[in-house]
């Protein structure tokens, strides 16, 4: 059976130059290619990724999310993720990138911080 697509939708935040970038569906080398390439375009002040209505992460969506994270650091811009559920945050913990990102339970407290 074929995986899922990953879909995911942009929309301006609260903020002017915060970017949401709301993802939904696996987060897996099976379907992270195109969001990879679109995220090289992004270049807001501030990114909100809503992982909220992602299930599960591979270590390829991790890969994804730790480029633009290094990408982001290096050229000043903030990188904030938002609705992180318990299965992701594992694998974030298990990597030990949990102390580099910087997540929230909503978009809204991630707003708040942007």
């Amino acid at each position: 059976m074929l995986e899922k697509a990953l879909q995911y939708t942009t929309s301006d935040g609260a903020r002017e130059g915060t970017l949401i970038l709301t993802l939904d569906g696996p987060f897996t080398l099976g379907n992270m290619f195109q969001l990879q390439a679109e995220l090289r375009t992004l270049h807001p002040a501030c990114l909100i990724m809503d992982l909220t209505s992602v299930p599960y992460m591979d270590s390829a969506g991790l890969g994804v999310i730790m480029n633009y994270f290094v990408a982001a650091q290096g050229a000043g811009r903030k990188f904030l993720l938002a609705g992180v559920n318990d299965r992701i945050r594992s694998l974030l913990e298990m990597t030990k990138v949990d102390s580099l990102l910087r997540m929230y339970d909503s978009v809204e407290a991630a707003q708040a911080q942007a």
